[in-house]
């Protein structure tokens, strides 16, 4: 489907969901709002016209570094699949290269193109780390989620200010020293 048929659907929907809430959708507020939501519902939801793999292969470079690489504090916003409210948070990502590694920009981005889907948290985590195990086939990779979803804060519980974290591992991160390591890298 191409934009325009993908605006127009969405454009529709959003006119037909404020005329069922009752909405008067003539009201000069609302007369661009079809729109304007179409639109960010598009831009919210563009992870999935991205490849997260090509994004790190497009900076993959032959090093012979070993340590662990960490990038911590990467902003991430997504959509709850289950009622399309926004949640947010913070990402921190590891590897242990082993022969490659990549731009670090591209593990921010790696995030963003998993993010702006409709998610759930910890499908989101795995994601990103099987993304980079797949393509950087590192010694380990270790990815923590910490976000605010506003399906529990504005609705259902309206708990304020909880914070889920998520996380996954594989490969050197299986050794506790590793894992206590990158916690302690991520909250210094």
């Amino acid at each position: 489907m191409d934009f325009n048929e993908k605006l127009d659907g969405l454009r529709k929907s959003v006119h037909d969901q404020l005329n069922l809430i009752g909405e008067d959708i003539n009201r000069e507020g609302l007369l661009k709002t079809p729109e304007r939501a179409a639109k960010a519902l598009i831009y919210l939801t563009q992870g999935y016209e991205m490849n997260a793999e090509d994004i790190i292969r497009s900076a993959m470079f032959k090093e012979d570094y070993s340590n662990m690489v960490v990038v911590k504090d990467i902003d991430f916003y997504s959509l709850c699949e289950h009622h399309i409210m926004p949640f947010f948070g913070k990402a921190h990502v590891a590897y242990i290269p082993d022969g490659y590694i990549t731009g670090l920009s591209k593990m921010a981005r790696v995030v963003n193109v998993y993010a702006r889907r409709l998610q759930v948290q910890e499908r989101l985590t795995t994601q990103i780390k099987d993304c980079i195990q797949n393509v950087l086939h590192p010694k380990g990779v270790m990815v923590v989620l910490e976000a605010q979803h506003l399906c529990m804060q504005m609705r259902g519980v309206e708990k304020h200010g909880t914070i889920t974290t998520t996380f996954d591992y594989c490969g050197d991160f299986e050794d506790p020293e590793n894992r206590k390591e990158f916690f302690r890298l991520i909250k210094d």
